[in-house]
């Protein structure tokens, strides 16, 4: 087994190999002065079953990903895993208007057709998209790790609130996970980052608010359900979310509305400018590196998740 990393998240590649039990791989990836990517294998990979890690988080480090796997394949690697923590281009699922591409489908072809020969990906933000795949998907979720912080947190009346009605499904699963009350926000878009809050469905009173989401890009629904928490009696506000996107105006809106904690994973690197706000950051190297020994063993990888809630029963 190799596990190689491109420039997108190298310190989560390295709790994962750390967590596995076997070194990093070398290889180098750079840019030539024109800006094209640069990758060579440092190592022999002839045979091996190989792991890369890097989310697409931008069209460099997709354009990496495929360029490390042509790389590999050429090297006679056996077997390509593409761990994948987050997937982008996952927004773009569906024609929703006419004239518009299904991008998400189109990375998927472009990943398989570099030599991929299976994916690992965390909580996609469509779960259709792992039908956009002509080779296996493993789709883990990020919940188990998240429900374990939020139990640790002692909270002692809790609400789960959903800020729209597309994470309805993700915050009942929560709820029923905790034994709590779910309320959702009836969000209404306004354009591609701007939203405006028209209803509360449920009850939220004098409670600790928990907010789920998959992701955070802008932060615009995000502080927008914050703001409605509070203003319906909230009296603490705990958003949770997989993917710290953290674009755009997300720094100058999060750091606006005060908040108490927010509760991402590592899937993505957070950015230095967020690190003086109450950030909590749950690492998700341990169930990544017990999904790759599972991978590379041929066992069952959805036994995790079942494993973890006999644990958490017992």
């Amino acid at each position: 087994m190799r596990i190689f990393s491109g420039n997108a998240n190298r310190p989560l590649a390295q709790a994962i190999a750390d967590a596995v039990g076997v070194r990093l791989g070398e290889l180098n990836c750079n840019r030539f002065p024109d800006g094209e990517v640069k990758v060579q294998i440092m190592e022999d990979v002839r045979g091996a079953d190989v792991f890369v890690v890097q989310p697409t988080t931008t069209n460099d480090f997709l354009m990496e990903l495929l360029v490390i796997t042509d790389a590999l394949r050429r090297a006679s690697a056996s077997r390509i895993t593409a761990v994948v923590p987050y997937f982008g281009y996952a927004r773009q699922d569906r024609k929703h208007e006419g004239r518009v591409p299904i991008t998400a489908k189109l990375v998927a072809n472009l990943m398989v057709t570099a030599g991929i020969h299976r994916v690992l990906t965390v909580d996609l933000h469509a779960q259709q998209i792992q039908g956009f795949f002509d080779v296996p998907v493993d789709h883990l979720m990020a919940r188990p790790v998240q429900l374990e912080y939020l139990m640790s947190l002692k909270l002692t009346d809790p609400v789960v609130l959903s800020p729209d009605t597309g994470s309805i499904k993700l915050a009942d699963r929560v709820a029923k996970a905790l034994g709590v009350p779910l309320a959702i926000i009836d969000k209404r878009r306004t354009g591609d980052s701007q939203t405006e809050v028209a209803n509360v469905i449920g009850e939220i009173g004098a409670r600790e608010a928990i907010i789920i989401d998959d992701m955070i890009t802008t932060a615009g629904s995000m502080t927008n359900a914050i703001k409605t928490a509070r203003q319906f009696g909230a009296k603490r506000v705990i958003p949770v979310c997989t993917h710290a996107v953290l674009c755009g105006d997300a720094y100058e809106r999060l750091s606006g509305v005060g908040l108490d904690e927010l509760v991402i994973t590592d899937t993505i690197p957070l950015k230095r400018r967020f690190a003086d706000l109450p950030v909590k950051v749950l690492s998700l190297a341990p169930l990544l590196g017990a999904a790759i020994k599972n991978i590379h063993t041929n066992q069952s990888v959805s036994s995790l998740f079942v494993e973890r809630a006999t644990k958490k029963s017992v």
